[in-house]
């Protein structure tokens, strides 16, 4: 029998649980998946597969195909650009000692930007903690939410587009890998990478069109075009790219529970691309409803 008649529709391939940045833990993800009617869902933590097994346990008691992927962080210069990996091996020595540095990088720069924040605004590292489930990575979406526990935004958004906004003088990158690196790392765990909502209006889009003859050689198996932050003007310049390099397309929510407006399933993956992607992968397999 092929995959395409294991795993269920719809499909869901980006979401996060509160081992990043998402507000639900993995398995009130999964329940939530479900009740959205989504037949497989991925949880793809930010630089993280530590909701990978109670998230399998939940979809195998409610009857949901699980995708167990990363949305792992990389960066070209200031722009970080966001790398989704499914299907790998979690116990691949290098994958997680790259992913161990980013956490520790983003931790870093996380307690930095807090610092310089306090100086101007009544917020402290304490109120980011308390947002911050122990052994999370912990990022921006926590100081976000700090930010609004202290009254200083409305909301996740509106954080974002004030206080955390790199033009606000408080924004700091952290160390990361390339895409290019990202891209061999995750095919070496053998995994399926998958640029992650690469349509928006950052510079790293455009600077992304100059890798990718290498990215594509490294193994880039797809796009997640179908996303709610891809502009109309980047998917066209980007779906030219599909094309010319035969890349898969995926499409997926984002969803972070309460921290973000994304939805599940408002954006979903063809079956016959989840087909091929698990056929390309050799890491770990789905966990089949």
């Amino acid at each position: 029998m092929s995959s395409a008649r294991l795993f269920r529709e719809p499909i869901d391939l980006h979401t996060h649980s509160r081992v990043s940045d998402g507000t639900e833990a993995p398995a009130e993800l999964v329940r939530a998946a479900k009740d959205a009617g989504l037949g497989t869902v991925a949880l793809t933590d930010h630089d993280s597969t530590a909701g990978w097994a109670e998230a399998v346990a939940e979809a195998s008691r409610v009857g949901v195909t699980f995708i167990p992927g990363m949305e792992l962080s990389t960066r070209i210069g200031w722009s970080s650009v966001h790398l989704l990996a499914y299907l790998f091996d979690p116990e691949n020595v290098d994958l997680l000692d790259a992913t161990a540095r980013i956490r520790e990088a983003r931790l870093h720069r996380a307690e930095q930007m807090v610092e310089r924040i306090a100086r101007d605004y009544d917020v402290s590292w304490d109120d980011v903690l308390a947002q911050t489930e122990p052994g999370a990575t912990v990022g921006r979406p926590h100081i976000a939410d700090a930010l609004v526990a202290r009254g200083l935004a409305d909301d996740r958004s509106a954080a974002f587009a004030g206080i955390l906004h790199w033009r606000a003088g408080y924004y700091q990158p952290h160390d990361a890998p390339d895409p290019l690196e990202a891209v061999r790392l995750v095919v070496a765990a053998g995994g399926v990478p998958v640029i992650a909502h690469p349509a928006t209006r950052s510079r790293a889009d455009i600077q992304l069109d100059e890798e990718f003859d290498a990215l594509v050689d490294a193994g880039l198996f797809g796009l997640e075009l179908d996303h709610r932050e891809n502009t109309p003007e980047g998917r066209v310049r980007l779906e030219r790219l599909v094309k010319r390099y035969g890349l898969a397309v995926t499409g997926s929510s984002d969803y972070h529970g309460a921290g973000k407006p994304n939805r599940l399933g408002e954006n979903t993956t063809r079956p016959e691309v989840l087909e091929a992607m698990i056929a390309r992968a050799t890491g770990t397999t789905p966990t089949y409803a």
